[in-house]
């Protein structure tokens, strides 16, 4: 058997695709029982975030596996697998451990170096163990990873390179400021209480909000999770629950809102949201997000061009009237243009009246021409070689709300970043964030951490393997051992009893001796990469009975159940 993941994540899948392949609680736990009963596997256990759904199986087939575990995560979330498959990603055997332990280091983490993941990864295999569905395989491998994600923020600085999702959205929706100024004072609204709501209300209790009101589906626990912040000794907010109904009128009141739950519909409607600004503010929560991206506010037109006629101008001049900043002469202008256009562009330029310096002949402009046109043809755009203009921004008012969803579906319309007033923070605007957010130096560390115990994983699995052929050498040399006793007890029955120890400690010695180097050497072998297969050697030269080592095994299995804590 085998280890294999199919999965996707934000790194492989936009969020779009990773919004509609969400799974609920009830499409887990569905999802690894059809996959324990599909014939490739024998173990599964799925780890779903905000940002990844992947599946863990051990299978006996690689192409089998893979076929059959792609299929299974189309049919579950929803997404169609020709849709689904240029977003998923394999890893198998060794590369499947890498993956999953650099997972729980945080290192393929939406933000870097994060500890949350730690939680997901446990309650994916608590998941698993209670359904029954994590074997030995899995049990091992889940609960290494766990030791490893802990050994890499215990022994490296990658706390330093990155935070929580919910630390990092609260700093984009303060602008990058400092987020316990930014936060001081306000009134703050937690929509669910799971444990991603559950962090959020702590982080922004601590980052010193007046008030936290908790609303969730299930009234006790949004109450639990109030009375747990009243009663937090590291700090003094106050905090109440209310029912999902009374969200409306939280939303009126309400400076920040966080929002993250299992919902499969939107929560908060842009219409909604609208409402409260309006509420709140005494104004309407324009839509800034028009076809001319002015927002209303009215842009004056361009001065007429000198440049040309109208009517031989390949731009659409009347389009551009109303861009601020655009010139007809410009980079932006002709970029994107086929060779054809791009000629005729440079022949209305040239015919206008536009005052060049130093004027280069027709033959240079024609060699220009030319070459413009080449790059068009072979990269499909004019490159820019210089710093575009500043384009003056239509200014927004400044937010009356701001909004952070880390939900996945999402759970506040996305309709909402264009309203006037509202500044909102998603998954999605997240992502784009946290790809230019710098690393920290001790991210090599944790790489080198995970290297060093993948080699280390693999071969305690490799020696693994072949312990039960061990022992089932050393049983059949027991047998062997005890009925050439029994054979010598019938030929020589003077013997007295101390006469028949010495001759059985005799043969025992022996045998042992014999046995040792070769089964010592065979572990060490086992243990190296490709070291499988010795077990499969050992078995053909001594004849072993495959059922014996396969008991041999079963009972290893039983027995690191029983240890295993609960």
């Amino acid at each position: 058997m085998s280890l294999l993941v199919v999965g996707l994540s934000h790194r492989s899948a936009p969020v779009s695709v990773l919004e509609r392949a969400a799974l609920s609680v009830d499409a887990q736990a569905k999802l690894v029982q059809d996959t324990v009963a599909a014939e490739p596997a024998t173990e599964a256990a799925v780890l779903a975030t905000c940002n990844r759904i992947e599946l863990y199986a051990d299978v006996d087939k690689f192409h089998a596996g893979v076929a059959e575990l792609s299929t299974l995560l189309a049919q579950h979330s929803g997404v169609g697998l020709e849709e689904l498959t240029p977003y998923l990603y394999v890893h198998y055997e060794d590369r499947a451990v890498h993956h999953l332990f650099s997972v729980a280091c945080g290192l393929d983490s939406m933000v870097v170096g994060e500890g949350q993941i730690l939680g997901q990864i446990k309650d994916s295999l608590a998941r698993a163990q209670e359904l029954h569905t994590a074997g030995k395989l899995l049990n091992d491998l889940f609960q290494q990873a766990l030791r490893v994600g802990k050994r890499a923020h215990s022994e490296t600085g990658i706390d330093r390179a990155g935070q929580s999702l919910v630390t990092f959205g609260l700093e984009q929706l303060a602008a990058g400021g400092d987020v316990q100024g930014w936060a001081a004072g306000r009134r703050a609204l937690v929509i669910g209480a799971g444990s991603m709501s559950s962090l959020a209300a702590a982080t922004l209790a601590r980052a010193g909000v007046a008030e936290v009101v908790v609303a969730n589906r299930t009234f006790e626990r949004a109450e639990r999770l109030a009375r747990i912040l009243t009663e937090g000794d590291d700090t003094d907010v106050a905090a109440r629950a209310v029912p999902m109904d009374a969200v409306p009128g939280e939303l009126t009141r309400a400076d920040v809102v966080v929002s993250c739950t299992g919902a499969t519909g939107l929560v908060l409607t842009a219409e909604a949201v609208a409402q409260a600004v309006e509420d709140r503010t005494g104004r309407p929560a324009e839509d800034e997000g028009d076809d001319t991206g002015t927002g209303g506010t009215a842009v004056a037109a361009l001065p007429p061009t000198s440049l040309g006629a109208e009517e031989n101008c390949p731009l659409d001049l009347a389009a551009v009237q109303g861009s601020t900043g655009f010139s007809v002469a410009g980079e932006a202008a002709v970029a994107g243009m086929d060779a054809a256009t791009l000629e005729q562009h440079a022949a209305w330029v040239d015919n206008g009246t536009l005052d060049r310096r130093a004027r280069r002949g027709p033959e240079a402009d024609a060699e220009l021409i030319t070459a413009l046109a080449a790059t068009v043809a072979t990269v499909g755009r004019i490159p820019e070689r210089r710093r575009p203009e500043p384009v003056a921004g239509i200014p927004r008012p400044a937010p009356a709300l701001f909004l952070l969803d880390l939900a996945m579906p999402r759970d506040i319309d996305a309709a909402a970043h264009r309203l006037a007033g509202v500044r909102l923070v998603d998954i999605e605007s997240l992502a784009e964030a946290s790809a230019d957010a710098p690393m920290a130096a001790d991210v090599d560390q944790v790489r080198r951490i995970v290297s060093d115990e993948v080699a280390a994983f693999g071969a305690a699995q490799r020696a693994a393997h072949i312990t039960p052929t061990v022992v089932a050498l050393r049983t059949m040399a027991a047998d062997v051992v005890a009925g050439e006793i029994a054979r010598l007890d019938g030929r020589l029955p003077d013997l007295d009893e101390r006469q028949r120890g010495e001759i059985r400690q005799a043969v025992h010695r022996v045998v042992d001796k014999l046995l040792h180097a070769p089964t010592v050497r065979v572990k060490q072998l086992a243990a190296e990469p490709g070291g499988a297969g010795y077990a499969d050697a050992l078995r053909t030269l001594f004849d072993l009975d495959p059922e014996t080592v396969a008991a041999v095994s079963r009972a290893g299995d039983s027995t690191d159940k029983k240890d295993r804590p609960a």
